[in-house]
């Protein structure tokens, strides 16, 4: 019992760590990385044929998973605490003209995620997850885009990136949720 026990805090802080390093990564990506980058603008990337959007957003869709998996192993205080982490490095690594918005956006997608997931993860980790997921990149886009630009021009492509990262992720997930069964690492 205590070896599973070390290996979920162990898990955990691995989680967390990846979740926070999400957020100021996520803000240095829409500055400089993309196929294309607009003046004062972000550098954007293609998500699908014809569809662009601001490249941070494949790490804000997987920030949405590891939160999940943050609150699956250290609990609902540490992914809370997590979300206020998460917020206040996104003001601290945003440009100074996104800060607003980009923290906003976070706290309210991330705590959305949560109210998904916490109910629903009894049921089924996986479904959990990606329901709570899509909800909290539905809610990031939107009010990222309307905070920081009134405009919600960009929110295909925002949604559609940050899908992408989930459905990535969901290999991973499903993996996860079969190892702990075999091990008998059940959830906080």
């Amino acid at each position: 019992m205590r070896e599973l026990e070390r290996r979920r805090r162990l898990e955990g802080g691995f989680f967390l760590a990846a979740f926070a390093a999400c957020v100021p990564a996520a803000n240095w990506m829409i500055g400089n990385i993309g196929t294309v980058c607009v003046p004062n603008g972000p550098c954007l990337i293609p998500v699908a044929p014809e569809i662009t959007a601001p490249s941070g957003v494949l790490l804000v869709g997987l920030a949405l998973v590891l939160r999940d998996l943050v609150q699956r192993r250290l609990g609902l205080r540490w992914a809370a605490s997590a979300i206020l982490l998460g917020a206040a490095l996104s003001a601290t690594f945003a440009p100074s003209s996104l800060v607003f918005a980009s923290a906003v956006a976070f706290l309210f997608s991330e705590f959305a995620d949560m109210a998904v997931y916490t109910p629903l993860q009894r049921r089924g980790f996986v479904v959990a997850a990606i329901a709570s997921s899509v909800v909290g990149l539905v809610i990031d886009s939107i009010a990222f885009l309307w905070l920081a630009f009134g405009s919600l021009d960009f929110l295909v492509g925002q949604v559609i990136g940050k899908a992408w990262m989930v459905l990535i992720a969901v290999p991973m997930l499903w993996w996860l949720r079969e190892r702990d069964r075999r091990v008998g690492l059940s959830p906080t």
